[in-house]
């Protein structure tokens, strides 16, 4: 014997079902496109870590290299008067050569 409440529901129940596979359908597209997402945002930071970590190390190798730079130039400093006539003009030479480099650049680019 047939339920007397389940007259004519068949075809509604079959339109809800397609409808709810489509939605799942939908949705299980959305979350593949949202772990695609999320992979490519942890190479990124992947990829983004190990350049940070690539320029700590070379701005640790940097200022190794102007501490004993600094070190070398208070040493050559506190020596003796001859040294710091040496330096002075070793100073201006620097200070010319860059107004001379800084000139001819200029021109040449005009």
């Amino acid at each position: 014997m047939a339920d007397p409440w389940n007259r004519g529901h068949g075809a509604v129940d079959d339109m809800l079902d397609a409808e709810n596979r489509l939605m799942a359908d939908n949705l299980a597209s959305k979350v593949s496109r949202l772990k695609s997402l999320a992979y490519d945002i942890d190479k990124e930071a992947e990829e983004q870590n190990s350049y940070l970590d690539g320029m700590d190390s070379n701005f640790l190798s940097a200022t190794g290299l102007l501490t004993g730079s600094v070190k070398r130039f208070s040493t050559m400093v506190r020596s003796g008067r001859d040294n710091r006539k040496i330096l002075c003009y070793v100073s201006a030479g620097l200070v010319v050569a860059f107004f001379l480099l800084y000139y001819l650049a200029s021109r040449i680019q005009n």
